[in-house]
């Protein structure tokens, strides 16, 4: 079978969700097959099923898949006309708003676009109030690229970036360039999955830049409903040269369509805006008005308890009597959007509960809620979130019951607190049985116990004077040891001085390594070279340390010399110095002497100089 759309590809892209929670089934079919299928040939496969066969064996293997579906090519201002114009005509507009400026940064890859946006506004507003009134999300699937955002870049890949942005808002950190410390604070890295987690609400600006583009157009409309849930009634959409939304007007309209930039649309009442829609012959709107009216049908088969339907698109779409005598709705309520709505949030969270219901069709229960009734006494609910689907098995709305078990609750109290004075009251008559039954025979042995107490005093007494000649030579013998122990740790004291005082005054960088080879002694001259204090590396793997120095390329001589196998070896490498400077550097290993093995390796490095 050639690598096409089929049974095996479904069964590859099913695995790939089960096992590392990748749904890549919103994306484009065909981007995907062509990107899997290039990586199938690159490892000489010529089956899908081979490949998933290949996955199970190479847990390595899905970093490198991951990377191959999203291509992360991103850079700092990209597009920079487009990024002018933010700057320009829209960073005002949203600076000249009290309180917190929330920015949510999606599909951010490894970050750029983010740092694109703190600089924006901290070049807008300042440092300080930067700090005090900016937040910035930067969200993306791939954990990998988001590892590279939090740790810097390096100086080739910060080449497109101004000199001056540069100097000011970046500085290095470990041979690479870091946002500055004091304002990475305003900013939050994180993972994200668009197509399955929950939206940042409230948002004053989102950036989702050549991100869209590889999903399929449901997947999109579904995106950007959730794009429109998360941004504040004046928030912006900021998209990438390759997205349009010229399907999804109804709920964007364009603030300058050249740069892709969007306004979120502040919407009528729902069933306003469908009826308008359908008497203008629009289709798509003809099908909401009979979802709309199924949605009633469906919330009027229920019981008497307070209740309100949630339809599809995040809007109140009927609440009965009982609820609006309990929620206080009011009949303007019906219509309006349920996160502008104080039911979102009392006497219970909705929102997340509707969010799960609309992504997993399953029922919700949220236990044991207590609201004060419309007289003013607190009483308790079940709340039960259901899912409505119509025939075609299509999620419509959500119905939110809140069923009152008051009553029930304080008779299970009184039952429960009943249940357990019975059974207290019950334990007490047959623990007292059991102590009269006892007692007579406790009596009866406390006669005996007596007789056989005065002989067993007189045989304690020997005891007590044999013990006291036992510890009297014991402590002799423990004061003999501490003495002798403390001899030994005076002797150890001054051979470390001694070797801290001959490791801190020779001008070579010296190390030393146990027999797992973390470092146990780093002079002041490495500390020097390199960059890093004693206290830095100090029990750390030297392998993993991240300096100047290639440690990776000396991996086999020094593992050559803890094995004694030689004793002592060179090399020279080529290196970095803490200050940026290119240098030579002699290395020369030495291995301690150990129990059946090296007991460790003595490292000298020495920078040669230039001929």
């Amino acid at each position: 079978m050639s690598l096409e759309v089929g049974k095996q590809f479904d069964s590859l892209l099913k695995y790939l969700l089960e096992s590392r929670g990748f749904d890549y089934t919103g994306y484009k079919r065909n981007t995907i097959v062509r990107r899997l299928a290039r990586r199938c040939s690159e490892l000489g496969l010529s089956t899908f099923s081979a490949y998933q066969d290949y996955l199970q064996v190479h847990a390595e293997e899905f970093a490198i898949l991951f990377d191959k579906i999203l291509i992360n090519i991103t850079d700092f201002f990209r597009d920079p006309q487009a990024w002018e114009y933010l700057g320009r005509q829209i960073v005002p507009k949203i600076i000249d708003k009290s309180g917190t400026i929330r920015i949510w940064s999606t599909g951010t890859a490894s970050g750029e676009e983010a740092y694109s946006a703190a600089m924006l506004f901290c070049e807008a507003l300042g440092p300080d109030v930067f700090l005090r009134r900016v937040k910035i999300y930067a969200t993306d699937i791939d954990e990998h690229a988001l590892n590279t955002a939090r740790s810097g870049y390096t100086e080739k890949e910060m080449e497109s970036l101004d000199a001056g942005l540069r100097s000011r808002y970046f500085e290095p950190q470990n041979g690479r360039f870091a946002f500055k410390t004091g304002l990475r604070r305003a900013l939050v890295f994180g993972r994200h999955d668009l197509m399955q987690d929950a939206p940042i609400s409230r948002l004053d600006l989102l950036i989702c830049r050549n991100t869209l583009m590889y999903f399929t157009a449901e997947a999109q409309g579904r995106i950007l409903a959730r794009f429109h849930y998360a941004l504040d009634d004046t928030g912006y959409l900021f998209l990438g040269r390759a997205e349009m939304l010229l399907m999804h007007g109804s709920i964007f309209e364009p603030v300058d369509l050249k740069q892709r930039v969007f306004r979120r649309v502040r919407r009528l009442p729902l069933r306003d805006r469908l009826l308008v829609l359908a008497q203008a012959g629009n289709n798509e709107a003809t099908d909401q008005m009979t979802r709309q009216v199924r949605l009633h049908e469906l919330a009027s088969e229920g019981a008497p308890y307070a209740q309100v339907v949630i339809d599809a698109g995040g809007n109140l779409a009927l609440a009965n009597q009982p609820a609006r005598k309990l929620l206080d709705i009011r009949a303007g309520d019906v219509g309006r959007p349920i996160k502008d709505l104080e039911l979102s949030y009392r006497p219970v969270d909705l929102r997340g509960a509707i969010d799960q219901i609309l992504r997993d069709r399953h029922s919700v229960a949220i236990p044991a809620i207590d609201h004060p009734a419309p007289d003013g006494v607190i009483r308790r609910f079940d709340v039960r979130l259901a899912p409505l689907l119509d025939d075609d098995g299509t999620v419509v709305g959500t119905s939110v019951v809140f069923i009152d078990i008051t009553e029930e609750s304080l008779l299970r109290a009184e039952l429960e607190r009943a249940r357990q004075e019975i059974e207290t009251a019950y334990e007490e008559l047959q623990s007292s049985n059991e102590e009269l039954e006892t007692t007579n025979e406790e009596l009866q042995s406390t006669v005996e116990e007596l007789e056989t107490t005065n002989e067993e005093l007189q045989s304690t007494n020997e005891e007590l004077e044999t013990m006291n000649e036992e510890l009297e030579s014991t402590n002799a013998e423990l004061q003999g040891t501490n003495d002798e122990l403390e001899n030994r740790n005076q002797y150890v004291d001054r051979l470390n001085l001694f070797l801290q005082a001959v490791l801190g005054n020779i001008r070579l960088g010296a190390a030393v390594l146990d027999g797992d080879l973390n470092v146990q002694v780093w002079n002041e001259r490495a500390a020097d070279l390199w960059g890093v204090r004693s206290d830095e590396v100090v029990g750390k793997p030297f392998l993993d340390l991240d300096i100047g120095l290639p440690t990776k390329d000396l991996r086999p001589m020094i593992r050559s010399v803890l094995r004694a196998k030689p004793t002592h070896e060179e090399v020279v490498v080529p290196a970095m110095t803490r200050r940026g400077r290119r240098i030579r550097c002699h290395v020369i290993a030495t291995s301690l002497p150990g129990r059946g093995r090296a007991g460790g390796v003595v490292l000298v490095m020495e920078e040669l100089k230039a001929q």
